[in-house]
This record gives C-alpha cells, sequence and structure tokens, in this order.
C-alpha cells in the first residue's frame, strides 16, 4: 500500500498548529488568571485601606467632640459662679426684692413689746436676703429704724423651708413723745423699688431700731437701745 508522503506531511502541519493553539490558549487563560486574582487581592487590600481610615477619622471626628464637650463643661465651670475670695467660685442666687417675698408680722411682748416681721420667699422664687439690715421705715416723714445690733448679720437664701425674722421696736424712750401709726413700710435695702407697707396696729414710734435679719424668730428680738 503506497501512502501518500505529502498527505502526511499536510496532516502534521495541521496537527502542529492544532497543538500551538491550544498551548497558545491555555496560556492566555493562565495570565488571565493571574490578573484576575491580582486585581481581587488590589481591590481587597485598597478596601481595608479604606475602611481603617474611615475608622480612625471616625475615632478622630470623636475625640474632637469629647475635647469639645470637656471643654464646654470646664468652661461653664470655670465661667460660673461669684469669686469668694479663696480661688473658688460660689454660686450667684437672684437678690430677693420685697415683691419677691410674703410678708407677715405679729406682736410679741418679750423685751418690752416689739413687732416681728415674717419674710417668706413666694411659690416657686429662691432669692438671698443680703448681709445688710432691714429697711423699716414709718409715716409719711420717713423716719427709719437704727440698728438693734452692732453688726450685720450673714446673707439668708430663702427657699422651701426657710423663713426670715426681723425684730422692730418701735419706741426705744421712756417719755410720752413719739407719733402713733399703724403700718410700717419695710424694703430690701434703702434701693428696693417696691417696698411694702404692712400693718401692724396702732403704735408708737419714737427711735423706732430693727435687729438684722434670722432664720430662728427667737433670735430676732430687739434688745437694747432705750434711751433713759
Amino acid at each position: 500500500m503506497l501512502i501518500n508522503r505529502s498527505r502526511i506531511r499536510t496532516i502534521a502541519g495541521a496537527g502542529l498548529l492544532v497543538t500551538a493553539a491550544m498551548f497558545a490558549t491555555a496560556c492566555q487563560n493562565s495570565d488571565d488568571t493571574s490578573s484576575g486574582s491580582g486585581d481581587s487581592s488590589a481591590s481587597a487590600e485598597a478596601t481595608a485601606k479604606a475602611t481603617n481610615g474611615a475608622e480612625t477619622g471616625k475615632d478622630g471626628g470623636s475625640g474632637s467632640s469629647g475635647g469639645s464637650s470637656d471643654a464646654k463643661d470646664k468652661g461653664g465651670q470655670d465661667g460660673s459662679g461669684a469669686d469668694t475670695g479663696n480661688g473658688e467660685r460660689g454660686k450667684v442666687g437672684q437678690a430677693c426684692g420685697a415683691n419677691d417675698i410674703s410678708w407677715s408680722t405679729r406682736s410679741e411682748t418679750q423685751a418690752g413689746g416689739y413687732i416681728l416681721v415674717i419674710a417668706k420667699a413666694k411659690p416657686g422664687i429662691t432669692c438671698t436676703l443680703p448681709a445688710a439690715l432691714p429697711t423699716v421705715a414709718f409715716g409719711s416723714d420717713g423716719t427709719q429704724a437704727g440698728p438693734a445690733e452692732q453688726a450685720v448679720g450673714p446673707a439668708i437664701t430663702l427657699g422651701k423651708g426657710t423663713t426670715a425674722y426681723a425684730g422692730v421696736n418701735p419706741k426705744t424712750t421712756n417719755g410720752n413723745g413719739g407719733k402713733e401709726l399703724d403700718s410700717i413700710i419695710v424694703g430690701i435695702g434703702d434701693e428696693d423699688p417696691n417696698p411694702v407697707s404692712l400693718p401692724v396696729g396702732t403704735i408708737t414710734v419714737d427711735k423706732p431700731i430693727v435687729t438684722n435679719w434670722h432664720t430662728s424668730a427667737a433670735d430676732a428680738v430687739p434688745f437694747g437701745g432705750t434711751d433713759q
């Protein structure tokens, strides 16, 4: 049997071409797979970096917010209150005015007789009576009570459960002189814009005196001041 050598060469050549084509395809697929894997790794790395950056930014923002809050709190603590003189600050309360107070009086027999002035803050109000003598005046001529004590007392904060008392002796002389009145005028200091008139019954006024404010009625007795 005769074999056509020309045909054999043709078939062999065709086989080599097919083999070469298959090898090239395999190499290309390997490169694509490698490239895809590299791209995935790069993408994963970029995502991780972005996440870490976001977390870092978040933490930094939180720290800034915390710092702002701390500064605000410190500023609020440092900036409020009044200097007490020892490097600390004390709370500043509302100073009482006569219209912040519910007033009443009653007559007492101790020390020759006197008028007890009773002061309570109105509901919902907390205020401070200053460390100063109450202002107590009598009649249209402006006769004013002098001090019954040698020094003024401490400031008193009026609020729920706290009452202040002051004792007024309208007549400290033994003579028959004086003027008769049935009310007294009370204010928180000479500059109080809203002094109040309090009924006290008929009294004789001559060289009157008044105590400091006290939180106990027993301490508000106006001893002394009698003119012999």
